[in-house]
């Protein structure tokens, strides 16, 4: 079971997400729970977003994150993809984490995350 931080929801629809992630997975049995994490992520490109956490299965999660930015209508940031740096840089752990931003389900752009004393940090950001 994956428990991880790398989801953002829109913030003025972040506990209305979170309510309707929560039931919807109890509803149809998969192992899934998500929970605030109480700060957000600033972009200048695509609003601010509340980071969550979740445990879980980790292809139902990402499934679901694209379903309810399509259910509710709002923006949601899928992050867990990394950037192919040279093999050096992959051992010290340099590379950045890439997200994609999804509204109403469809892809609208991409950001390069990085972590900064525990929480994730905007390091740049591209509009599709």
């Amino acid at each position: 079971m994956a428990f991880t931080d790398n989801f953002g929801i829109e913030d003025r629809k972040a506990e209305e997400a979170i309510t309707w992630m929560n039931s919807y997975a109890l509803e149809n049995s998969k192992k899934f729970e998500a929970k605030l994490e109480g700060y957000l992520l600033k972009t200048k490109n695509f609003g601010n977003f509340e980071i969550i956490s979740w445990k879980g299965d980790w292809s139902f999660a990402r499934n679901l994150i694209v379903k309810v930015s399509r259910k509710l209508s709002t923006k949601v940031i899928e992050s867990g993809y990394h950037q192919k740096n040279s093999f050096f840089l992959s051992l010290i752990g340099a590379n950045k984490e890439v997200a994609k931003v999804y509204k109403k389900g469809s892809i609208i752009g991409n950001l390069i995350i990085d972590k900064k004393s525990g929480k994730w940090i905007v390091k740049s950001e591209k509009l599709i």
